[in-house]
């Protein structure tokens, strides 16, 4: 009776899958611990805490590391120094002794060059849920010799790098995605530099109180809004009389000339058209128990789409939420507060719960 075996397979064959996934575990173990940025804001963090608003950067907060060019630069001296040393040639060992102090020199300029700068935030625009916020970063070189490719950095992006002269400052912008409503806080800022030469990089990682409101994700336009016809004493159309003033709105085609704010406009905020206290006018209220049967977010959003269109399109309109009620009225000013209000809903209570 023969009997046969199932074929046999080769120990290379066998043993491959199991080295590589060990060699792949190895390399990602490895690329984790020299990945020292990360665990240097960590422990800067920890250290430090958070800086004060302007911050002067001091010799002791700013750490330096040679780049992929300044590596391959030293790797250069140490092939020339053996070869001068195996050959003993003495105009060899001089060039490499020269380079070796060069490098030196460039390491001392490049740590100069970031200390004693002030850093301080210059605020961020508030935006809605999905977009991305740019914190407004300045640095300014209170010292006599200018600062040379100065850059601010974040995990999400690096600001183009600038000069600063001695005695001006520069305005830089970090990006930084914004996920959820509320208060979007900046995270970290990296100031860096690589001058000169590139051959190494100097940085410092600071952590500034600075935030940014980010109001909830407007509805796509489907659902009207309720109407309500509110003697507010307030806004109306600017063809119906010319009592006390009550505002601004944005331009619409055919509104007249004459009731165009040009002072606005020569102060570039856009063509707005002013506004008069007059008879009832229709008006827009809306009310959070309108919507019921909707989830907070949903409630929220619908109601960030009302607002965004009622003030482009210049009706009057108010906002009812539980524990809040903002009064029917028009304006840049008045579009913030309500949205404003809709981005720290129940802020308290998602904070403590988090």
């Amino acid at each position: 009776m023969l009997m046969t075996t199932p074929p046999s397979t080769p120990v290379a064959a066998r043993t491959t899958a199991p080295t590589v996934l060990r060699k792949a575990r190895r390399l990602h173990g490895l690329t984790h611990w020299f990945s020292l940025r990360p665990r240097i804001r960590r422990w800067t963090r920890r250290r430090y805490g958070h800086d004060p608003d302007p911050f002067t950067l001091p010799a002791r907060r700013i750490y330096i590391l040679p780049t992929r060019l300044g590596v391959t630069y030293g790797l250069m001296l140490f092939a020339m120094f053996l070869g001068a040393m195996n050959y003993g040639n003495n105009l060899a060992l001089g060039l490499t002794f020269l380079l070796a102090a060069l490098g030196l020199t460039a390491m001392h300029h490049s740590h100069r060059n970031l200390c004693g700068v002030t850093i301080r935030t210059a605020g961020c625009d508030p935006v809605f849920t999905g977009q991305t916020a740019r914190f407004k970063v300045v640095i300014e070189n209170t010292a006599s010799i200018p600062r040379y490719e100065i850059t601010v950095a974040n995990e999400h992006g690096e600001a183009p790098p600038q000069r600063i002269e001695p005695g001006n400052h520069a305005l830089f912008e970090i990006s930084c995605p914004a996920h959820t409503r509320g208060y979007l806080a900046l995270p970290y800022v990296e100031l860096a530099t690589r001058h000169p030469f590139g051959l190494f990089r100097a940085w410092s990682v600071l952590h500034l109180d600075a935030r940014c409101i980010v109001y909830p994700r407007p509805a796509e336009r489907g659902r009207t809004p309720p109407l309500a016809e509110t003697d507010t004493g307030s806004t109306h159309d600017v063809a119906r009389g010319d009592d006390d003033f009550a505002g601004f709105r944005s331009f619409q085609p055919g509104d007249a000339l004459t009731r165009i704010a040009w002072k606005a406009y020569a102060r570039e905020q856009g063509l707005q058209v002013k506004l008069y206290a007059g008879t009832s006018t229709a008006s827009h209220l809306f009310d959070w128990d309108s919507l019921a049967g909707m989830n907070v977010e949903a409630r929220l959003s619908l109601l960030c789409r009302w607002v965004e269109d009622a003030y482009h399109a210049g009706r009057p309109f108010g906002l009812k939420l539980p524990h809040l009620i903002i009064p029917v009225n028009v304006g840049p000013a008045h579009r913030r507060r309500c949205l404003t209000a809709l981005a720290l809903f129940d802020h308290d209570e998602r904070r403590a719960e988090a």
